[in-house]
């Protein structure tokens, strides 16, 4: 939610902030402020890892998808270094109980990696969107969402927040191209607007798909829907509020033990 205010301001400085309206991406001064706090404030981004949903499905031998090693370091602690040489430094862990303590057991309150944890128990949920509000009141900044399974050190993280910050939108989801299109959600986009979002299509000839990584301000958290793919993000797109962000690299998915064995970094 934005609010306005009124400021004072040096006429030398005012023009410095006149001078990055490009009527393309930043197309006013009120957005030239907005830009240049955020990336003033880059140093306390917030993050959230969302490893929510039923512990039986995101469990990997003795572990958990966030826990298991690849090469030898837990997907959460390679996930923890990418966040913080991105700027993200405060960081949210979404998870059930026994989760979130052999999360913890790996890398506590974050100190060692130079950033700041902070654990959300999820009890229940009937989907992603119904996991991700368990943040309402706690994030009231724009803020990067990753899922609790990627590893994700290839992808520009700055370029996602760069281009969010930038347009308005509710949310900036990363999007990739798979040959499996029917296995993701997959979109209909116009430059970086994205038109539809359909979760999973039994068929499509559509390869632009969602990366499940995406910047939001907390007005994401105001919508309805259990689901962030099957509800929050197909109204948003229908309304305008949805936009794209296209990478060339990709992420990975840790789902089983041949996923950790089978990952080149």
């Amino acid at each position: 939610m934005k609010e306005k205010i009124s400021i004072t301001v040096e006429k030398s400085l005012l023009k410095g902030v006149d001078s990055i309206v490009d009527n393309l991406h930043i197309r006013n001064r009120s957005q030239a402020f907005e830009h240049l706090v955020s990336a003033a404030l880059g140093a306390n981004r917030t993050a959230v890892i969302l490893a929510g949903g039923p512990e039986e499905r995101i469990a990997l031998g003795n572990d958990y998808r966030m826990t298991a090693k690849v090469k030898g370091i837990a997907v959460i602690e390679r996930a923890l270094d990418k966040l913080r040489e991105s700027g993200f430094k405060n960081i949210f862990i979404i998870a059930r109980k026994n989760a979130l303590s052999a999360i913890f057991h790996v890398i506590r309150d974050g100190s060692s990696y130079g950033v700041r944890v902070s654990y959300v128990e999820e009890k229940s949920s009937n989907g992603s969107a119904d996991s991700l509000r368990l943040v309402k009141g706690k994030v009231e900044t724009e803020f990067l969402v990753v899922y609790g399974d990627l590893l994700f050190s290839k992808i520009n993280l700055e370029e996602l927040w760069k281009d969010h910050v930038k347009n308005s939108a509710i949310a900036t989801i990363l999007m990739t191209t798979s040959p499996m299109p029917s296995e993701k959600g997959t979109l209909k986009v116009e430059g970086n607007k994205v038109l539809s979002f359909t979760q999973k299509p039994r068929q499509s000839d559509i390869y632009l798909v969602f990366s499940p990584i995406f910047m939001a301000s907390p007005e994401l958290l105001e919508q309805p829907g259990a689901s962030l793919e099957k509800e929050v993000f197909p109204s948003l797109a229908s309304r305008g509020l949805l936009n794209g962000h296209l990478s060339s690299e990709k992420e990975k998915h840790i789902h089983t033990l041949q996923d950790t064995r089978e990952v080149f970094l």
